[in-house]
């Protein structure tokens, strides 16, 4: 470590700008929504999904956006879904 990385400030970002950095340059990989907080599906506002990557497998979970929750049946539990990773940190990702 360099003696100029002691005073380097890490870049500090809001959940949003996160989204949409991974939304528009994440790698894509599928998932499996495993459950949900509702008590029927039009009640989903957050779910909890699985994946993997390279051998590895993840955990997650999510609150749905407006445009989501629009399609509450594509996020049933047991459904399918897409997921888009952060190939540097893998547990970084969100459902699309």
């Amino acid at each position: 470590m360099s003696f100029w990385n002691l005073f380097r400030r890490e870049k500090v970002t809001t959940e949003a700008e996160n989204y949409e950095r991974l939304r528009k340059t994440g790698r894509v990989t599928d998932g499996k929504v495993i459950d949900s907080d509702g008590a029927n599906v039009e009640e989903i506002t957050q779910i909890f999904y699985i994946y993997s990557v390279s051998g590895a497998d993840y955990e997650s979970s999510q609150f749905l956006t407006a445009g989501q929750r629009a399609r509450p049946s594509e996020y049933a539990p047991g459904a399918s879904v897409s997921i888009r990773y952060d190939p540097h940190q893998p547990s970084n990702s969100i459902v699309v």
